[in-house]
């Protein structure tokens, strides 16, 4: 990498993984809250089944995401990003040739296991590209990459879902969406890698065990992202009457996290990483909080901007914990368990969510989802900030 390369945020390589990352998420969160509905019409499937099949893809990606940073740690990066990254691209042509509810069910399953390496390894290439001087910033403007697709994304394909009726059009657009990242990918050019020795496969080289803390954090957030977002589209069908403006919720989501990225990347910058922590999850209890307590339209969408304040401050403040208490070396490693971390919240909350729509009704996943949010702010606030000072190495 040129001196210039070093001395600059938005370098070529990093500008390249910040856009690929975008169309990760974008590709594969077109499908999502329209999935549900897709399951609902075609397969007749009930709360709790759509919760298992939703599920599926969370499971396998944590299962890889637990191996990820070993591999990503271990071999060279390109093979890694590039490799997965293509497996990822094909799985998207399973969802049109699948004509039951046990073949979606079974890719989507599969599809999580490239879905958790790619992930996983291109964000441990963004972090190579970055200066140390602003790598604190770095790494809040890329979580916008996936923030921004997660929240404009679901807009997008409910938007198309309306339009066409037909799930096929966001298969096949996730297929194209795909296909570019996968392109741009391959387009990367990768420092010369350093001669390494592969760590013993051991339980202490799968996951950052001593950034649990942060990772109890990022569960219980994700958490009450995954029982929201699964079901936000069948509860403002069913219980608020709003059939073609679920969009706006995410939208707004997506304002909320672009808002607070943009402000929070600036006060990372300057070394601000535990206040934005507080302010984020602060932020996003109140948003989770309000949409639990107050079943009405116009807090149904100023929940979703409040929740993305609090998701676009909170995210890169723990990832930047996580890469300043380890070295180079176990970079993958740390992302692979923020993001195993991510995973299993969304999984966990996903199913539960499920479970709790088909035996308690929407207010009550809604509530638990508050508590369990509720749960982390006050780990976060207790115990991380000071887990953090102990720990961190720069």
């Amino acid at each position: 990498m040129s001196e210039n390369t070093q001395s600059r945020l938005w370098n070529a390589g990093y500008s390249k993984t910040w856009v690929g990352n975008f169309l990760i998420f974008f590709s594969f969160m077109l499908m999502q809250p329209a999935f549900p509905l897709y399951l609902s019409d075609e397969f007749h499937a009930d709360a709790e089944t759509i919760g298992w099949v939703m599920v599926g893809y969370s499971i396998t990606a944590i299962v890889i995401r637990l191996f990820s940073g070993y591999i990503v740690d271990s071999y060279p990066r390109r093979m890694v990003l590039v490799g997965s990254y293509v497996l990822f691209a094909l799985c998207f042509l399973g969802y049109p040739l699948a004509g039951s509810l046990l073949m979606i069910a079974i890719v989507r399953t599969l599809h999580g296991a490239p879905f958790g390496l790619t992930t996983v390894s291109n964000s441990t290439v963004a972090v190579d590209f970055l200066p140390f001087s602003r790598r604190a910033e770095g790494i809040g403007y890329y979580g916008l990459s996936n923030n921004l697709a997660m929240a404009i994304a679901p807009a997008v394909g409910l938007c198309l879902y309306g339009v066409f009726y037909d799930f096929r059009v966001l298969m096949w657009g996730s297929i194209a969406i795909a296909s570019l990242g996968l392109l741009l990918t391959i387009s990367i050019r990768f420092p010369r890698p350093r001669p390494k020795e592969h760590a013993p496969l051991r339980v202490r080289n799968i996951l950052l065990w001593k950034g649990w803390s942060f990772g109890l954090v990022v569960i219980c957030s994700a958490f009450s992202y995954g029982v929201v977002s699964t079901y936000i589209a069948l509860y403002g069908k069913e219980e608020l009457g709003i059939t073609g403006g679920t969009g706006g919720f995410f939208f707004l989501f997506a304002a909320g996290l672009i808002l607070s990225r943009l402000v929070g990347s600036r006060s990372l910058r300057r070394g601000r990483i535990i206040r934005n922590g507080t302010v984020g999850v602060l932020l996003g209890l109140t948003g989770y909080a309000l949409f639990a307590a107050v079943p009405a339209v116009w807090a149904f969408y100023t929940s979703a901007f409040f929740m993305g304040l609090g998701n676009g401050h909170m995210f890169p403040a723990l990832q930047t914990m996580f890469m300043n208490i380890v070295s180079r070396e176990q970079r993958g490693t740390a992302n692979s368990t923020l993001l195993v971390s991510w995973e299993f919240g969304v999984g966990i909350g996903t199913l539960c969510g499920g479970a709790l729509v088909h035996v308690a009704g929407y207010h009550a996943a809604f509530w638990v989802a508050g508590f369990i949010n509720l749960c982390g702010v006050l780990h976060y606030v207790l115990h991380s900030r000071r887990d953090f000072k102990r720990k961190r190495l720069c």
